[in-house]
C-alpha cells in the first residue's frame, strides 16, 4: 500500500467515489485487450475508495468483470458458442456500425470477428457514434437460433448497449468545488497525476509540457502540434485516457471520414462527433483526396466546412503528433521545425499559421517506470466529462484589460495565444467565476506566447 501525501488526503475528502489508485489501472490494463479508460470506468465504479478492504473487494469483482466480459485473442468461437448456449452473452467491445444496401443496420464487433450483427436502428440512432469509428461499451449479444436456420441469416443481434462513460450532470461543480482546497501547485500535480504521471520526477517546465497537451480537451477548435523523440506518450493522453477523444493513426485519411460523407444522408464526421481527433505519426499520414488539405485548412481556421451549398460548423480539436528522427538542433541547421509534417503541409505556412500551439516534444522526459503515479487520481471518465463541459465556457474575458499584446501579433497570432491561455486557466480554475491571480495569468501568456512562437 502506498503512503498517502498530503495531495492524496485533500482528494480523498473532496472527491470521494470519484478517484482511483492509478498503479491498480495499470495492472489491469496490460491484462485486457481494452483501453485504460475502460478499466478505470470499471474501478472508479467498484474502488473508488481509500480503504484497502473496499479497494480489494472491488478489485475482485472488477477483475470477474473483464475475466468473462473481453475477449482475448483465440477466444472468439469460445464467446460465439456461449452466445448459442445461454441465448446471450455479455462482452466489452468497440462497437462500429453501418447502414447495408437493403436498408438494415449491421454492427461490427471486432474482437469477435463478426462483421453483420443485427441492430434495432432506433438503438443504433441513439449512439450516433457508433456510426463514425465506434465507441467501447457494454453489449447484451443474443443469439436467435431461428434466424440461424435461415439462408443468409444474422443470428448474432445487440439488445442493449451501455455506454461506459459517466452519466452525472453536475461533474463541473464538484471539480470547481474540489479546487478550492487545492493550491495551484498542487491542483497542477493533481492533474498530471489524474492522467497517470507521477509529477515528482518532472522539473516545472515539464509539467508545463505535460498541461500543454490537454488544452485541446477544455479548448473548442483547437489546433496543436507536437513532434519529439520517441518514448514520450504522446498519443497516450489521446488515446487511453478519454472516450471524446479519437487517434487516426498513419495512413490515408479519407475526407467523408474526417468531416462529412457525400451521401444523401450525409453523416457528420470525427470532427464532428469527437472533442480531440488526433493524427498519430504524422509524417505518414496523406488524404484521399487532393482536396483534403485545403478542407483541413479551411476548418482550422473557421471550425466550418463545406457539403454543396450547406456548411457545417465542428468544434473537434486536431492535434498532430509525430516523432524527430534528429535533435532539435540539428532539425533546426537542416530544415524547419516542422520537417517531419507530411510534403502537403510541411512548406505550406498558410497551414502552419493556423496552428495556435507547437508543444516542445523534446521537453518532455521519455517514459519509464517511474514517470507514472502509483497515487490517486480522478478517475478517467470523470476527467474527461469535466473537460468536455469546460469547452462550452470561454475564459477571454479574463485577459481583457489586463493583458496587452504588443503590435508584433498579428490577429492570428493574438487568436492563438489567447485560446492556449483560456484553455490552461480552464485546466487550473474549472469554476467559471474564479479569481485568477496576475502571476497565473502571466505563467499562461508566457506558455502561450512561446508555444506560437514556433509557429
Amino acid at each position: 500500500m502506498i503512503e498517502l501525501d498530503r495531495i492524496d488526503v485533500k482528494a480523498a475528502e473532496c472527491l470521494d467515489g470519484f478517484l482511483v489508485r492509478k498503479d491498480l489501472v495499470r495492472a489491469f490494463s496490460r491484462q485486457f485487450p481494452v483501453p485504460t479508460y475502460v478499466v478505470e470506468f470499471l474501478l472508479g465504479r467498484y474502488c473508488a475508495s481509500i480503504q484497502q478492504d473496499e479497494i480489494e473487494e472491488g478489485l475482485q469483482i472488477v477483475r470477474r468483470q473483464l475475466e468473462s466480459r473481453t475477449v482475448k485473442a483465440g477466444e472468439e468461437e469460445l464467446f460465439k458458442a456461449r452466445a448459442r448456449e445461454n441465448g446471450e452473452v455479455k462482452i466489452i467491445d468497440l462497437v462500429t456500425a453501418r447502414l447495408d444496401s437493403k436498408g438494415e443496420y449491421l454492427a461490427t464487433l471486432p474482437s469477435l470477428r463478426l462483421t453483420d450483427v443485427r441492430i434495432a436502428g432506433e438503438l443504433a440512432n441513439r449512439h450516433e457514434r457508433i456510426f463514425t469509428g465506434g465507441f467501447y461499451t457494454e453489449i447484451t449479444l443474443s443469439f436467435d437460433m431461428t434466424i440461424a436456420q435461415e439462408n443468409r441469416g444474422r443470428p448474432f443481434g445487440i439488445e442493449s448497449i451501455r455506454e461506459i462513460q459517466l452519466s452525472k450532470r453536475d461533474v463541473l461543480d464538484v471539480l470547481a468545488e474540489a479546487r478550492t482546497r487545492f493550491s495551484t501547485g498542487e491542483w497542477k500535480d493533481f492533474l498530471l497525476r489524474s492522467i497517470g504521471i507521477e509529477p515528482g520526477e518532472l522539473t516545472e517546465r515539464q509539467k508545463d509540457a505535460f498541461l500543454l497537451r490537454m488544452v485541446p480537451f477544455v479548448e473548442r477548435n483547437y489546433n496543436m502540434v507536437e513532434l519529439g523523440p520517441r518514448g514520450t506518450g504522446k498519443s497516450h493522453l489521446f488515446q487511453q485516457i478519454s472516450p471524446y477523444a479519437h487517434l487516426v493513426s498513419g495512413g490515408k485519411a479519407t475526407v467523408a471520414k474526417m468531416f462529412v460523407e457525400n451521401t444523401p444522408q450525409g453523416r457528420r464526421g470525427l470532427v464532428c462527433q469527437y472533442d480531440v481527433v488526433c493524427f498519430d505519426e504524422i509524417s505518414g499520414i496523406s488524404f484521399d483526396q487532393k482536396d483534403g488539405v485545403n478542407i483541413m485548412k479551411g476548418y482550422m481556421e473557421s471550425g466550418e466546412f463545406s457539403r454543396g451549398k450547406e456548411s457545417i460548423r465542428a468544434e473537434g480539436s486536431i492535434v498532430m503528433v509525430g516523432n524527430f528522427e534528429v535533435d532539435v538542433e540539428h532539425q533546426q541547421r537542416i530544415g524547419h521545425l516542422f520537417g517531419p509534417m507530411p510534403p502537403e503541409m510541411r512548406n505550406d505556412t498558410a497551414f502552419m499559421d493556423r496552428i495556435h500551439a507547437y508543444l516542445p516534444g523534446w521537453d518532455v522526459p521519455k517514459l519509464d517506470k517511474k514517470s507514472f503515479t502509483d497515487h490517486f487520481g480522478l478517475v478517467s471518465d470523470f476527467l474527461s466529462e469535466c473537460w468536455n463541459r469546460l469547452r462550452n465556457q470561454s475564459r477571454v474575458g479574463l485577459l481583457q484589460n489586463r493583458v496587452f499584446f504588443g503590435g508584433a501579433l498579428s490577429g492570428r497570432d493574438t487568436n492563438a495565444v489567447n485560446k492556449t491561455v483560456c484553455g490552461l486557466i480552464k485546466l487550473l480554475y474549472p469554476a467559471n467565476d474564479s479569481a485568477v491571480p496576475d502571476e497565473e495569468l502571466e505563467w499562461a501568456v508566457r506558455l502561450a506566447m512561446e508555444a506560437r512562437r514556433r509557429v
